[in-house]
């Protein structure tokens, strides 16, 4: 730090079970990105903003007039989804993407205003809260028959017509209506339209493999997503928009973008086609950077068990770091004797099994501090490992490693745009 420098200047915002960190809005942010620990804390995830305002950009730049719609799902992939929905209010984004309705009926109540941004909905269950969505001005998404006759009733209690996105199973065999039922939905949500009890904005489906280039599921599904379409026009619906393409397909795939699409990992800097490209190849930058603090350095002696089971033994006298973070705060349990970790500049690896709130590394003989920094991942620019590091040492993906990260790890969120709508 240089003569005459002043640290950024933080208040903690109680969020659920996590204290949020936020910078000052009189503070710029740019060069603090890899700040130490805040005092008395164990662990924290460090969530970029500027990176995330960045990353939209990018993507933006990438599909041109197509809209683009930020996932926020499982609280963003576990950056925050009310800060980071801010973040991209603040910044143009005018749709958020969530599976559940408790999901949106929370960034709604987090400040997300219907003026803001519409929010999509997708993933329903029967009995659920059809009536407060349609309160919070929430857009529907309709995969079956069922769902449309529990929404209607909805509808005609509240008053408040129905935004409706029916979806089409094109070939993942997940969520989304079969073609042979198409017909018979399309003509359901066309006669509830016409009596004026909601809107069909949207057509859309998902893809099952368009993280793997050349799959010849992609081509199916896109002609099956056509078909979809064609029959829904045919029925006489008129959405606003055809939406198909992920992170991968918004990547890869520019004639599956049509009106809409719906960016979560790219979003926040990982790449979902690592074996094609990594985030820097599509101008991505990593958002979250997860750190802890040593709670204890010591001397053990060569043949020294370490961790449940004693999976590993030190080969020699040797030195050992506790790192307090374990699966209870989300490091894969499957990262055991192969989770990389950067301490005092060096890479090290797990050493034995991960437990529930710590894990050991045998540091060879060197001695950092009690209290010094643990870097698990971050965006590798300090030559720390990175979420994708950590998912191919776990045989996972990078998607569950950042989504993993759980409540007890508080997140500190740097550079924002603290505009209306975007600070806490």
């Amino acid at each position: 730090m240089g003569p005459g420098h002043r640290p950024p200047r933080r208040w903690a915002v109680r969020r659920g079970l996590r204290d949020v960190w936020e910078t000052d809005p009189d503070d710029n942010c740019e060069h603090d990105r890899h700040s130490p620990l805040t005092d008395g804390v164990r662990a924290e995830a460090t969530i970029d903003l500027g990176a995330l305002r960045g990353n939209l950009a990018a993507l933006r730049e990438r599909v041109g007039s197509t809209a683009v719609m930020l996932a926020v799902k499982a609280d963003a992939y576990g950056h925050g989804a009310v800060e980071c929905a801010r973040e991209a209010v603040a910044n143009g984004v005018g749709w958020f993407g969530c599976a559940t309705p408790d999901e949106a009926l929370a960034l709604r109540a987090g400040g997300i205003r219907p003026e803001q941004a519409r929010i999509l909905c997708w993933l329903w269950t029967p009995g659920g809260p059809w009536r407060e969505a349609l309160r919070a001005d929430l857009d529907i998404s309709v995969s079956g028959q069922w769902a449309l006759d529990e929404l209607l009733p909805a509808v005609r209690e509240t008053g408040i017509p129905a935004r409706v996105h029916l979806k089409a199973d094109t070939g993942l065999g997940r969520n989304g209506c079969q073609p042979h039922d198409w017909p018979q939905l399309v003509a359901a949500a066309r006669r509830a339209e016409a009596e004026g009890l909601l809107t069909v904005v949207g057509v859309w489906s998902h893809f099952a493999a368009a993280d793997e280039p050349g799959h010849p599921s992609i081509q199916a599904q896109l002609d099956s997503f056509h078909a979809a379409l064609a029959t829904a026009e045919a029925a006489g619906l008129r959405p606003e928009l055809r939406h198909l393409a992920n992170s991968p397909a918004t990547l890869l795939l520019p004639q599956s973008h049509f009106d809409l699409v719906r960016t979560g990992l790219a979003a926040y800097g990982l790449s979902p086609v690592p074996e094609v490209g990594s985030p820097a190849d599509f101008g991505l930058r990593p958002v979250m950077s997860l750190t802890a603090r040593l709670a204890l350095v010591k001397e053990v002696p060569g043949g020294h068990g370490v961790s449940y089971g004693h999976h590993y033994t030190t080969p020699g006298p040797t030195t050992l770091g506790l790192v307090p973070v374990g699966y209870g705060d989300g490091i894969p349990r499957h990262g055991s004797g192969t989770g990389p970790v950067q301490i005092g500049g060096k890479w090290r690896t797990v050493a034995g099994r991960v437990a529930m709130d710590q894990f050991v590394v045998d540091l060879g003989g060197d001695s950092p501090g009690i209290g010094d920094e643990a870097l698990l991942f971050g965006n590798g620019e300090r030559g720390e490992p990175t979420a994708e590091d950590w998912a191919r040492a776990c045989g996972t993906i990078s998607y569950e490693i950042v989504t993993r990260i759980g409540a007890r790890v508080p997140r500190r969120y740097l550079g924002g745009s603290h505009s209306e709508g975007a600070s806490a």
